[in-house]
């Protein structure tokens, strides 16, 4: 029987009227054959690497082994073991180039949607306010939670950014993080901001975990927040059963039995978490000792479970254009990744690591091999380990962006310089902040259900990936 994802894909595209290269490209998703038959999966780990692209990877995997005084270009991440791989393609319905808002959901609902919108068809984009009559997307946290499964989040972003929002969100617009940042016209129709949507989730029994970034969008005004309702729903979480705690420190998660069954919600900066190289631990935990909470926690339950795990903040770092913080946020990804595979089972555990899109990041300029992937171009031929020069007779770096906020200038860069953490990689093309790429991105798999991870894929048959493996019924 073909996956829920491939035939609500074709008949949301059909409905719509889309432009027939968009109908045909759905059609071809649709007519995939079956996959075998196998073991069905108890739990599924999603982690996404936001803005995780091919290049960053490759970047990554020679940073993280030049950081252990290994060969850089010989070296694997976690991930990168994995016996199971597909490229993805990562399209919104009306963008070429897709926002982590439209990419996010195709992943949790097994449905395209417009850029900057999170769970909501084209045709119905106020679909769970409530002077809408429209019926939101079934997400796979949904079918999760019906079939008695446990749920969690984890991200080092806000956990109302658009990524983790996607798990148990629906809103016409990505920013509707707080309920001051609501359109006048999602406020007429009664619309309800993402950090409310995550403490009212699935009731009692919603989501059990959701560690991360973003206490400010919980908080009222008066408590240093940006709601202007005056809530806090750090304490409507803690008020909803005996078994809820909420947590804002690294010391306080630490002090929780993870596999004491309580419902965690955790949020350690009033924005996104710092970035690992700046973390403070005796505040912020990893992305490694959320995820290994997390999995104690969730497996404790006897459930089975899902949770999606984010490095979100590959992304910023990009943005930035700083190469250095992009390549230590995935190492630390591959750091978390390696300790979920090591505290499941392959048996009946599927482990998914992808991204939501890529980046303009390029790796170029002819290095010789083990040169610091940071660094300045030094060719094989070199005699005396001098860099090569470019047109402008100036030294340049083995990695740049095609656009972003730091252009050529004409100080000549040092090799202490370029690999410092703060440095800003160059680029063509000046603009305010560096964009996402638009080319396909990876989907590495392990357990049951991955053998469907191969060939080239539509980003939103990850949802039937998932909801296949644990044979879940609508």
């Amino acid at each position: 029987m073909k996956s829920f994802s491939k035939l609500f894909l074709l008949t949301a595209v059909s409905a719509l009227a889309l432009s027939s290269c968009q109908a045909k490209n759905a059609a071809s998703v649709a007519a995939k054959p079956e996959p075998t038959k196998e073991a069905k999966a108890k739990n599924v780990i999603l982690f996404i690497g936001d803005g995780m692209g091919i290049s960053t990877i490759t970047a990554a995997r020679i940073f993280d082994g030049q950081s252990k005084g290994m060969s850089g270009e010989d070296n694997k991440l976690s991930f990168e073991e994995f016996p199971d791989l597909a490229l993805v393609k990562t399209y919104n319905l009306d963008a070429q180039v897709a926002d982590s808002a439209g990419t996010a959901s195709a992943m949790n609902t097994g449905m395209k949607t417009q850029i900057g919108k999170i769970n909501v068809r084209p045709d119905g984009q106020l679909a769970g306010c409530a002077d809408s009559a429209a019926v939101p997307p079934v997400l796979f946290a949904d079918l999760a939670e019906k079939a008695g499964m446990s749920t969690g989040i984890v991200s080092t972003a806000r956990l109302t950014h658009a990524t983790p929002a996607a798990v148990y969100g629906h809103a016409q617009s990505r920013g509707w993080e707080n309920d001051m940042a609501i359109s006048a016209e999602g406020k007429r129709h009664g619309c309800v901001d993402l950090a409310s949507q995550l403490v009212a989730y699935g009731g009692t029994n919603g989501l059990e975990l959701a560690l991360g970034g973003g206490r400010s969008n919980f908080l009222g005004t008066s408590d240093g927040g940006f709601r202007g309702d005056g809530k806090n729903l750090t304490a409507a979480w803690a008020q909803k059963s005996a078994a809820h705690v909420y947590v804002e420190d690294a010391a306080s998660l630490r002090a929780i039995n993870s596999e004491g069954q309580k419902n965690v919600l955790g949020l350690f900066n009033k924005s996104h978490m710092s970035y690992e190289a700046d973390r403070d631990n005796v505040v912020e935990p990893s992305l490694t000792e959320l995820t290994e909470f997390a999995i104690k926690n969730l497996d404790a339950r006897g459930t089975g479970y899902f949770l999606m795990v984010e490095a979100g903040r590959i992304d910023h770092a990009h943005h930035g254009s700083n190469a250095y913080r992009a390549l230590s946020e995935t190492q630390e990804l591959a750091r978390a990744v390696a300790a979920a595979d090591k505290l499941t089972d392959d048996e009946d555990t599927l482990i998914l690591v992808t991204a939501d899109h890529s980046h303009v990041f390029t790796i170029a300029g002819y290095p010789k091999a083990g040169n610091p992937i940071l660094g300045l171009v030094v060719p094989p031929q070199s005699k005396d380990g001098k860099p090569s020069l470019a047109g402008d007779k100036l030294p340049y770096t083995t990695l740049g962006y095609h656009n972003g906020s730091h252009v050529r200038d004409d100080v000549e860069q040092t090799p202490n310089m370029v690999q410092a953490k703060d440095y800003k990689q160059q680029s063509a093309i000046l603009r305010k902040s560096e964009t996402h790429g638009g080319e396909d991105v990876a989907l590495f798999a392990k357990g049951p259900g991955a053998s469907q991870v191969r060939g080239v894929i539509d980003q939103a048959e990850i949802f039937g990936i998932m909801r296949d493996a644990v044979g879940i019924e609508k």
